[in-house]
């Protein structure tokens, strides 16, 4: 499986983006998905994550309520949309898959990894 992050830009505090993972492979549906982010001079921490049909999907305290993840197998991608976006969303997102369904937050589960897209939040 093969992903490709993408939809990051520059947003003013208050505003909204929607990132999308678009992935290769047809066995895609199978896959959880779990999104990322790596804010500036810190390490990568977990976003929000969504299981093969959908039917369970997990966010960080930090961004449930304003953000959601969702998924289109139809067309192998996985959406996160980011709404009321605060200056500390700042960071660039990476989209990963893995097969399991367990464990959403576990960074080290992810097998498959896309190259991240930068969202920059002003203030």
């Amino acid at each position: 499986v093969q992903l490709q992050a993408s939809g990051g830009g520059l947003v003013q505090a208050g505003g909204s983006l929607r990132l999308s993972c678009a992935a290769s492979g047809r066995t895609f549906s199978t896959y959880t998905v779990g999104w990322f982010r790596r804010p500036p001079g810190k390490g990568r921490e977990f976003v929000a994550a969504i299981t093969w049909n959908g039917g369970v999907t997990d966010y960080a305290d930090s961004v449930k309520d304003r953000f959601t993840i969702s998924r289109d197998n139809a067309k192998n991608t996985v959406y996160l949309q980011k709404n009321s976006l605060k200056p500390e969303d700042t960071a660039v997102y990476f989209c990963a898959a893995d097969r399991s369904q367990l464990y959403l937050r576990l960074e080290r589960k992810y097998d498959y990894w896309g190259q991240g897209t930068l969202v920059t939040v002003s203030s």
